[in-house]
Parts: structure tokens; sequence; C-alpha cells
């Protein structure tokens, strides 16, 4: 664990990125971070953009094999790993631009299919106050916030969170490799005023809490943002009994732009949403008649299966990407609409008359079971009530009669009997239309994920052998 105020990184973000420059690199150039999540990592993320180099952030768990692929795609003009950057932090220092000139080069996590790099380019100073200013005042980051970074950073979410409270006069208490009894000791001892953690942080962090009593106090705690995958109803009700109805947010984004934002009072309005759409940006759904056939309401508010949808965001023009390399990926992902630009991830959700957003799942985690479509995420997320149940994923298995056979991996609750097959069948089919109920249910002690918390459903088939 460790503790770095806004002055301590801006001295190692002028050196890092005066070191960079010296080795030749300039503006619009790639540099391959491959570190250990820190407080230099983080400094040198920030030193490089502030001077117009890109980061390329790969995820450490990557084997050489993945990690030298996609290095060939990024073609950076420098690979630092912690050796080089402790050399950087001892350059000589340069001048920096006031805000990130750019946004680092993350990939897409591959969980269908190839990964693909998400270029935002360089931006002029304008454009860059603009990004960082919709950020700070969305979360009202300032000078008092200590920021509890419990993700790593190459994940994007580190870096918007963790970045836009320094450059806010903050400081960030970064724990490097998330473990629930140091996240407690953190909230202990350093008494942190932000924090974001995905779901599987917040179910590893009740489960310790479970085993040694409770959670200690947090009266400086004013924002606990999640997403990064699907809240199971019953955490986010934990979650927001735990750290207060005004304290815990939840938004909705992805590696290539974010669009949604939503409190605790919207969510308790209108359980299952995750928000509207955040400021200076416009959300519409464009139906799919081939996506929809079969699809029914799961009774959410404003749903019904002629509202379902790719969804769209419309955004401004610094939040502009493309897929590095891939023109064709790119001209897919946007489209020119009446008031400037939109993009889609493919994801696929509905908008209520307020204009909350819904989310139905990914469009490729679409499984087909005798003709009819089903979406993961509505199946989870009514699962996830069932007693005995800690985490579930829904996937589908190629079968003769039904095409794809619905399936379920379950991860029981510590405490308690485990469930068998036929208790979840059963409460499966109370809440359930009869072709959504799972045909086959497996027990699991975890659920393969990326290094960001996201279930990886495509390797649930290996895992289970099927």
């Amino acid at each position: 664990m460790e503790l770095l105020t806004a002055a301590e990184s801006e001295a190692a973000q002028r050196r890092i990125a005066g070191g960079l420059l010296r080795r030749g690199l300039g503006s619009g150039d790639r540099v391959a971070l491959l570190t250990s999540s820190s407080g230099s990592m983080l400094s040198a993320i920030l030193g490089a953009l502030r001077v117009g180099i890109v980061p390329v952030l790969l995820n450490s768990g990557l084997t050489p094999h993945e990690r030298d692929r996609l290095l060939a795609d990024a073609a950076p003009a420098l690979i630092v790993d912690d050796a080089l950057l402790a050399s950087l932090v001892e350059a000589a220092p340069t001048e920096l631009a006031p805000y990130p000139l750019a946004r680092a080069m993350h990939y897409t996590s591959g969980t269908t299919g190839e990964p693909k790099g998400v270029w935002s380019g360089v931006l002029d100073e304008t454009e860059a106050a603009a990004l960082f200013r919709e950020e700070a005042e969305l979360w009202g980051f300032d000078a008092a916030d200590r920021h509890l970074v419990c993700s790593p950073f190459h994940h994007s979410v580190s870096i918007r969170f963790g970045g836009g409270t320094l450059l806010s006069g903050g400081s960030v208490i970064v724990l490097g490799r998330f473990e629930a009894q140091t996240a407690v000791r953190a909230l202990a001892e350093c008494r942190p005023t932000t924090t974001f953690m995905v779901p599987s942080h917040l179910q590893r962090l009740f489960a310790y809490a479970d085993d040694v009593g409770s959670l200690p106090d947090h009266p400086d705690l004013r924002l606990l943002a999640h997403a990064g995958s699907p809240c199971p109803p019953p955490l986010k009700r934990r979650t927001i009994t735990e750290f207060g109805v005004d304290q815990v947010w939840e938004f909705y984004g992805s590696t290539e732009g974010q669009f949604t934002a939503c409190s605790s009072h919207e969510w308790l309005e209108r359980p299952g949403t995750v928000g509207r759409a955040r400021p200076g940006r416009r959300l519409f759904i464009e139906p799919v008649e081939d996506d929809l056939a079969g699809t029914q309401p799961n009774g959410e508010p404003g749903s019904g299966p002629e509202d379902v949808g790719v969804i769209w965001c419309e955004v401004p023009a610094y939040a502009r990407f493309e897929y590095w390399r891939d023109p064709e990926k790119t001209s897919g992902a946007w489209r020119t609409t009446d008031q400037g630009q939109a993009f889609t991830v493919r994801d696929l959700g509905r908008l209520d008359a307020d204009g909350y957003l819904f989310l139905d799942g990914r469009r490729d985690d679409l499984i087909i079971t005798g003709g009819v479509n089903v979406y993961p995420a509505e199946i989870e997320n009514a699962l996830a009530a069932a007693p005995g149940v800690a985490e579930v994923a829904v996937f589908g298995v190629e079968d003769e009669r039904w095409g794809q056979m619905v399936c379920a991996a379950v991860v029981p609750s510590r405490s308690g009997e485990a469930p068998d097959h036929d208790q979840l069948r059963r409460f499966a089919k109370q809440v359930l239309a009869g072709y959504k109920v799972p045909k086959r249910f497996f027990l699991v002690e975890d659920l393969p994920r990326t290094s960001t918390g996201k279930v990886q459903r495509n390797r649930i088939v290996d895992q289970l052998a099927l």
C-alpha cells in the first residue's frame, strides 16, 4: 500500500516526461509501460500524456505470447519495465501541459474476439481541458480528496479517478494488487474520500467482513463508484446499506468511452438502471429486428421487446476514438447524427420514458436456443437472488437439439449449504420464462475473469471441459 501526494506525483511526472523526451520520443509516439501498478506507474502515465506521448497499457497477466503479439501491433517507440522506470524517475524535469493531451491506449478485453487497441490521438489544449473537466466535475475531484485505487493501472478507470484526483491537488492510495484485508486496512488507516471497485472487489470485501465481523467505519468516504461488470441486485443493496445511499454511484462505460452515471437514489427508484447519459452526451437505441425476435420484457421500468436494441452514445469531439489499425471496425463503431458523432460497442439495452438506460447484455453474448434469443444478463440478475448463490454466469453450449443450450455456472455463498441443480432449477422456474431457465447448472469455486473483474464467459466452457 502506497500513499502518493499531488506534489510528489507532479515532480515525478516532470522527470519521467523529461526522460522520455530525451530518449527521442515526441508527441503522438507510443510508449509501452510493462510496469508494476504503483504510484510511479501512474506518474509515468500522466507525465507522458502531458507531453503528448501515449502510454500503451497491457494487462500484466498476459502470457509472453499474448503480450508480444499486442506489442507488435502497437509498435511502441520504447518499452518501459520497472528497472527503466526507476531510471526515468531520476531524469531532469521538463515542462508539462496542464492536462493530459490524450487518453492512454488500452486493448479491449478480447473476450469476444481479437483484442483491438483503442486510440484517441493527441488533443489540443482546449480539448484536453474539456476532457479533464468532464470527469472532474462529474465526480467532484478536489485537493481534499484521497482516492483509494483498487484496480491495476492497465484499467482505464484507475487512471481517470486516480489521475483526476492528483491533477486536482489530492492524494491517491495505491493498493497495487487488490486484497480484501489490505483494502479494509486502507479504509481504516488512510480514510479515503473516494474509491472505485468492480463488483468482484465488493464481493470479496463483504466476504472478508463476514469472516472478521464487520467493516471499519469510513466517515470520510463521500464516493464509492462501481462499474466494469453487472452488479447483482443483492450485492448492490448491501453496498448501499454499508456505504450509504448518497455515497454509492454506478456508471456504465467501456474501454472505448463513457455513457452514463447513476446515483443510488436513481437506482432505488428504478432498480436495474445504469442511469442517464453523462452531461454533454446523448443516448439513443437502434432496434435491430433480427436481434429482437423472441425477446421478452424482464419487468424493469420501460422495458418491452420493441424497445430493446443497440445502444449508441453521442459524444463531444474530444471523446472521439478509433480502433488502432482497423478502419473497418472503426467505421462500424461510429455514425454521424444530426447533432454530431455517436459510437457504439454493440451492447444491448433500452431507455425508459425519462431517459434511464437498462442493459440487456452484450450483443455478442446472445444465446439462441430453440430459435429464441436469450440474453445472459437478464438470467444472471434473476439467479443472483437465489438462496445460496454468491455469483452466477450464464453461457451457451452448442447442442444438437436446441442449437445452443442455456447453462449457468454458480459460485455458492460461503455461508450455508450449497444449492443443488434441482433447487436452482425450481427457483429459476419461479422467476424466468421456461426457455430462459438454464438446462444445466454447474457449481464452481470461482469464475474466470479478466484482471479488471469482467467475467469471461468464453472461458467457462473450457474450464468445465464441456
